[in-house]
């Protein structure tokens, strides 16, 4: 694949990572109450110009983040199907983009209503968003196991720093532990992704297996932990972080280790 569209994919999916955190911090910071439920004018502090005060200016600024995200990710779906490219990574960017509308409309009704459902359905519709231009930047660019081992020992690095931003249990869960608790999880995530896509046909199948399974529960940590609640709620997130992070560790051990072949050639048969 030329170097134009894997720029393009790698910026799609840095943006939308970049846009799910300021979407957790806007959200955290209650930015979207300051539309008084006025969509989509709200204090028509146009995209952060003149807002009346700081929340204004992070709602306002939020939506200039997700119009040019948007515009990236359909830009790279198009020239991912003009330019040819394998049909599992137009297929992902395809499902991205037509997730984009309906991602408008959620953002909109968490404005004008605010409620859990709602709430819930935007971020795991952000999440879905997420997964596809990731698992896209995967495909397109070349894998093998030392990039997966990599990958690997980034999520075993990552999810104790998860544990110790358990909500409500070790920290204060204000505006910017939330993001932060986010930013790993969501690299965590994307870690396990690239396990499972990365690790050649010389890997177990219970370590694509265990990755998956880890990367499926990240999912629902992160979809759920703005909103946990009580000790039951944090003992299951905890539960789910330490559960992931067992799982990332076995699949960490089972991996072999490239050869000299496979280092030079990305682990992918004819790599150059």
């Amino acid at each position: 694949m030329d170097h134009r569209f894997r720029t393009l994919v790698g910026a799609s999916a840095g943006l939308t990572f970049l846009l799910v955190l300021l979407g957790v911090y806007t959200a955290a910071a209650g930015a979207g109450l300051t539309c008084n439920a006025r969509w989509p004018l709200c204090d028509g502090a146009v995209f952060g110009l003149f807002p009346a005060n700081w929340a204004s200016f992070v709602e306002w600024f939020h939506r200039l983040v997700a119009m040019a995200t948007g515009f990236v990710i359909l830009g790279t779906t198009v020239s991912a199907w003009r330019s040819g490219v394998e049909g599992r990574v137009r297929y992902a960017l395809a499902l991205a983009t037509l997730l984009l509308p309906s991602q408008i409309g959620l953002g909109a009704l968490t404005v004008t209503q605010y409620e859990l459902l709602i709430l819930t359905a935007h971020f795991v519709t952000a999440m879905a968003i997420l997964t596809g231009v990731v698992l896209a930047a995967l495909w397109t660019f070349d894998g093998g196991r030392d990039r997966a081992r990599r990958a690997a020992t980034v999520a075993v690095v990552s999810l104790p720093a998860l544990v110790a931003l358990t909500p409500r249990l070790f920290v204060v869960y204000d505006e910017t532990a939330q993001v932060a608790y986010y930013a790993v999880g969501m690299l965590a995530y994307a870690a396990l992704l690239a396990v499972a896509v990365w690790a050649d046909d010389a890997t177990p199948a219970t370590a694509r297996a265990a990755t998956t399974v880890a990367a499926a529960v990240l999912f629902c940590l992160l979809v759920v932990g703005r909103q946990v609640f009580g000790d039951a709620g944090q003992v299951l997130v905890l539960g789910g972080a330490l559960l992931a992070f067992v799982l990332a560790v076995v699949a960490l051990r089972l991996i072999p280790r490239a050869g000299p072949t496979d280092a030079r050639s990305g682990g992918l048969p004819g790599g150059d």
